[in-house]
């Protein structure tokens, strides 16, 4: 997601209403572990977009018959999941880079070689 969607731009009420729930469900979240959003210095909260597709998704799994252990346990296997897959593809570009650069290592070493036969004159020189 793109930097923006982490920034705080939502009150607790405009949140809950794009969520769906109510403001108070914003707060057992949060106390779960579920959510964390931003805080003003003041202490308010700040939801991000980041956060109300984080609600939704929350909304699907409850509604799918998951208690909030289990969508707190579902979330952070997804988290995880994503985590690996970046990892995964940061390490196929590192192997592919590090192919690339041994292939041009190679290229640089190889020395050509005379391409007309030699005849065998046989015994030691």
């Amino acid at each position: 997601m793109a930097d923006g969607a982490k920034k705080g731009l939502y009150v607790i009420s405009v949140a809950a209403e794009l969520a769906g729930v109510h403001p108070q469900t914003l707060r057992i979240y949060e106390r779960r572990g579920l959510l964390d959003p931003a805080r003003t210095g003041g202490g308010s909260r700040r939801y991000s977009e980041r956060d109300i597709a984080r609600l939704k998704r929350i909304q699907d799994l409850t509604s799918a018959g998951l208690n909030l252990a289990g969508v707190k346990a579902v979330m952070e296997l997804e988290d995880e999941l994503k985590r690996l897959r970046r990892e995964l593809d940061r390490t196929k570009q590192e192997a592919r880079e590090a192919v690339e650069r041994t292939h041009r290592q190679y290229r640089r070493d190889l020395v050509p070689l005379k391409q007309s036969p030699v005849r065998y004159r046989g015994g030691r020189v």
